[in-house]
């Protein structure tokens, strides 16, 4: 028998994300990059397991796992973690860091009309989006869907105008920075759309047809997106190196509760501690929420 559905369909419009962890085969190596590259700060080292993050905030989990492998390639799992800048300055340090330590690693630059991005893979083929948000007075919304685009964003242009050694070294030392969203790709959009929107409870904000999906909370532009793009038709995740979890932050329990039974409801299997509710998408992508 199905749970009760529950009485609130959506996840609370205060939603936000939480920390990426990735499982690493070199965590030394994938250690010094987010740090000396991404720009992040070690917030703690236990172990085999290293957190990074900005102003005291985890938005980066490294779990060592030395025995796994690369995933094979048209698999699922992540396309990219999105860290979002506070400022453009803040946004063009990072960028600059990338230029002087790491160039081979930059893949490109968007603007998005909500947003301005950079784009960087890590040294074992995880995706990275460095990111600043147009003010939301600025974006663009019909029927309920937001105008995203794909223009031309000159990165060296970028530099030039928002780049200095003041912003340089305050951005580096302590500007905050956030988990704006997590785009994963995935075997098939309307399987996510009815996991991602129905079940899961986000609002879909975009889509490109049968190839991406975005969804939000709260009339962000996205939390998450999805594509099929190097992955269609891709199955369940096997053990491998890349995405070893994704989580939620939501506002308080009882949008956690909430949370809770609408995925009971839909038959997916959670564990519900009171204080988290741990689950997996279609293609055994972990999440994890809990509250604030």
């Amino acid at each position: 028998m199905n749970a009760p559905a529950p009485a609130s369909a959506r996840l609370a419009p205060a939603t936000t994300m939480g920390a990426v962890t990735l499982l690493v085969g070199d965590l030394d190596a994938q250690t010094a990059f987010y740090r000396d590259v991404v720009t992040l700060q070690i917030l703690d080292a236990t172990g085999s397991t290293v957190t990074l993050g900005r102003a005291g905030r985890p938005l980066v989990i490294l779990q060592h796992e030395p025995a796994l492998r690369h995933a094979v390639p048209g698999s699922a799992g992540l396309f990219h973690t999105a860290i979002l800048f506070e400022s453009q300055s803040a946004l063009a340090a990072a960028l600059y860091s990338v230029a002087q330590r790491a160039p081979q690693t930059f893949t490109g630059s968007a603007d998005h009309l909500v947003s301005q991005a950079f784009y960087l893979t890590d040294p074992e083929g995880n995706g990275i989006e460095l990111y600043w948000d147009r003010d939301r007075s600025q974006w663009s919304w019909t029927h309920g869907q937001v105008e995203m685009g794909t223009l031309y964003l000159d990165p060296n242009a970028f530099l030039s105008e928002h780049l200095s050694e003041q912003t340089l070294a305050g951005a580096l030392a302590a500007d905050a920075a956030s988990i704006g969203h997590v785009h994963l790709s995935v075997g098939d959009v309307a399987t996510a759309r009815a996991f991602y929107v129905d079940a899961l409870g986000f609002d879909a904000t975009a889509s490109l047809g049968s190839s991406a999906l975005f969804v939000s909370a709260g009339g962000y532009h996205h939390h998450m997106a999805m594509n099929v793009w190097n992955s269609r038709g891709a199955g369940p995740r096997m053990p491998a190196l890349g995405l070893g979890r994704v989580d939620l932050t939501l506002p308080d329990a009882d949008g956690l509760g909430a949370l809770s039974e609408r995925l009971a409801h839909h038959g997916i299997q959670v564990r519900d501690d009171g204080r988290t509710v741990s689950f997996a998408d279609p293609w055994n992508n972990a999440l994890h929420a809990a509250v604030v």
